[in-house]
């Protein structure tokens, strides 16, 4: 059950060698990202973190905004050992309550499986993808 998990805000609280090693080696999309980037990508973040009721660091999330217009949630991460009780669903939820109130208009993701569990909270494919552009700069 999701009730037995403490969300958390403050950078401080963030296990980011925990994070790093989640990410780095158990998640598709940053597969082989560095302990340096995680780590300066928190700093330039809001971080949402669950904890178990030992004080253990078990899921994350990022969300990379102005605080007025704009939003990017990305690097929602559930411990393996902690899936299937809710609390991607719960930190989701603390997110869009963190942003609602500050009157965010545009708040994407990517996801490749978890389209409904987004959904349930407004998410919704692009209306006009080709829109939308991405560059990605050359490998050094």
């Amino acid at each position: 059950m999701s009730d037995a998990y403490e969300i958390r805000t403050d950078l401080a609280d963030m296990d980011l060698d925990l994070v790093h090693e989640w990410l780095s080696t158990d998640a598709c999309w940053s597969l082989g990202r560095t302990r340096e980037a995680v780590g300066t990508a928190a700093e330039h973040s809001l971080n949402f973190g669950a904890f178990a009721g030992d004080g253990r660091q078990v899921a994350y999330a990022r969300v990379v905004t102005d605080h007025a217009n704009f939003a990017w949630l990305c690097d929602v991460y559930v411990d393996r050992d902690h899936r299937g009780r809710g609390l991607g669903t719960r930190l989701v939820a603390t997110v869009t309550e963190t942003l609602d109130p500050l009157g965010i208009r545009r708040i994407l993701l990517a996801t490749r499986d978890a389209h409904e569990v987004y959904a349930g909270f407004g998410f919704e494919p692009l209306p006009d993808p080709t829109m939308w552009m991405i560059r990605t700069p050359p490998a050094t």
